[in-house]
């Protein structure tokens, strides 16, 4: 097992410089730089010329390159082009109220989708199916940011029921029930949102599975429908869960952007949203990079759990 962790660490690393350039070129293929949006209409040329001194843009392309990825690896990610603030700092400060909203959304839409992908799988054609599918299709072809505006329309604006702006109340003391308050609607958006993909993913694998012979001989030993379904299915259905779950992992840095930024979450969603509008490009970048690592952090760890999970797949590597 350690022997192939460290492998597949290894492969990981051509990857990532190809991903970090491939970074660092999208700022660089950009019609304008930092410059010109912190640039006002009367500054002199010598002014502009001590910026990009400053910032080390008056530099080769490949020397800014091999400046930024010195600093990514020593942790120093820079400061921010319009705050002037440490981005390791704001990042630091915006990941956990990140966290906080994304993962318990996704783990209650992982729940859900698995009895639901399960139930629908199990009766394929049936009537719970048919229904479960109907859901599915409403989901998907519902935009995440209409369902967003509709809860806080009717929910915040028209019944008062809850708040709809930031992690707490203005003006209160922060408490855990007021914090909650707030994490209500957005959660709900986004586990609406996760739900209906997931759920078809987990009924096209029960579907699959019920055509094994091992389903075949529970069968014939007289096993039921529920004891088929949850003692034998369940485990092999779970299997491609893992992928799905270690190539979300990137949304426990980079947030949901609409989401956090119609409910102004002071997450790493609005954080980068901000980023891309004033083009403060050492935010933009430290995102979309730390983003990729996750990606492939991610697909190490659900190898990862592969392997623990399912012997053979050990034994093959």
């Amino acid at each position: 097992m350690a022997r192939y962790i460290m492998k597949r660490i290894l492969q990981a690393i051509p990857l990532l410089i190809v991903i970090s350039i491939i970074c660092f070129a999208l700022i660089q293929l950009a019609p304008f730089d930092v410059i010109d949006t912190i640039a006002t209409p009367d500054m002199a040329p010598e002014v502009k010329e001590a910026l990009k001194i400053k910032y080390g843009l008056d530099q080769p392309a490949y020397v800014q390159y091999l400046n930024w990825i010195r600093r990514m690896v020593t942790g120093n990610l820079g400061y921010s082009i319009v705050t002037h603030q440490s981005v390791a700092f704001d990042l630091a400060a915006r990941i956990p109220n990140t966290i906080l909203l994304i993962l318990p959304s996704y783990l209650l839409a992982l729940l859900i989708s698995i009895v639901l992908g399960l139930v629908a799988g199990s009766k394929r054609g049936g009537r719970a199916d048919r229904i479960i599918d109907t859901f599915c299709s409403i989901g998907m072809a519902t935009p995440t940011f209409w369902i967003a505006m509709m809860l806080v329309y009717i929910f915040g604006y028209r019944l008062g029921i809850f708040p709809i702006l930031g992690m707490h109340t203005l003006g209160q003391d922060k408490n855990l029930p007021d914090l909650l308050m707030h994490l209500i609607l957005p959660t709900i958006v986004l586990t609406i949102g996760d739900l209906p993909g997931t759920v078809r993913f987990v009924r096209s694998s029960t579907i699959s599975q019920y055509t094994e012979d091992y389903v075949m001989v529970q069968k014939a030993f007289g096993a039921g429908r529920a004891e088929i379904l949850f003692r034998h299915v369940i485990k092999n259905v779970l299997l491609p869960v893992i992928t799905l779950v270690g190539m979300s992992l990137p949304r426990l840095i980079t947030g949901a952007f609409i989401t956090e930024s119609i409910f102004s979450w002071p997450g790493v969603g609005t954080y980068f949203i901000t980023a891309i509008r004033s083009f403060d490009y050492p935010v933009i970048m430290s995102v979309m990079f730390f983003s990729s690592v996750m990606v492939i952090l991610g697909n190490l760890l659900a190898d990862i759990c592969y392997c623990l999970v399912d012997p053979r797949i050990q034994a093959m590597r």
